[in-house]
């Protein structure tokens, strides 16, 4: 989605997981530095996979440290934020022709259609793979209330 002067908004992408809605919301950037004062924020690639106990989801972050990752929990909303650094030192002489690697501000949030428990929740990173145990609330059982 594009708005008006051509930055970015946010935008939602709906995905059905047997009979829950998993929808992905994330901010859309393009660029590696700030643009019209804001911080450009570059997306990453996630599978997000559900059992009946819980989610897997496991998000690609190569060239990140373990230490620049933060997981955020907030009812049934997962934020995955990190840094990527990368060295730029340059022996004299040298210099680039050409440069691909991102090197900043990583983001992701989601939303899935069940509560977590953060507790029972738990995350792992391992050659450059975030991997994200994530259990589900125990459903409440309604109850019946009587009539005054």
């Amino acid at each position: 989605m594009q708005a008006a002067g051509g930055d970015f908004v946010q935008a939602a992408v709906y995905y059905r997981s047997r009979a829950h809605a998993f929808v992905v919301v994330q901010e859309l950037h393009e660029g590696r530095a700030e643009r019209n004062g804001a911080q450009q924020h570059q997306s990453f690639r996630i599978d997000v996979c559900e059992a009946d106990k819980g989610y897997v989801v496991h998000a690609e972050l190569p060239g990140v440290s373990k230490d620049d990752i933060q997981v955020t929990i907030e009812g049934n909303q997962v934020t995955i934020a990190a840094e990527a650094k990368r060295d730029s030192e340059r022996r004299d002489g040298e210099r680039a022709l050409h440069v691909e690697r991102y090197a900043g501000a990583l983001f992701r949030s989601f939303t899935l259609g069940n509560e977590l428990d953060e507790d029972a929740s738990e995350a792992r990173f391992e050659n450059g793979v975030l991997e994200l145990k994530l259990a589900k609330k125990a459903q409440v059982a309604g109850r019946k209330l009587s009539i005054q």
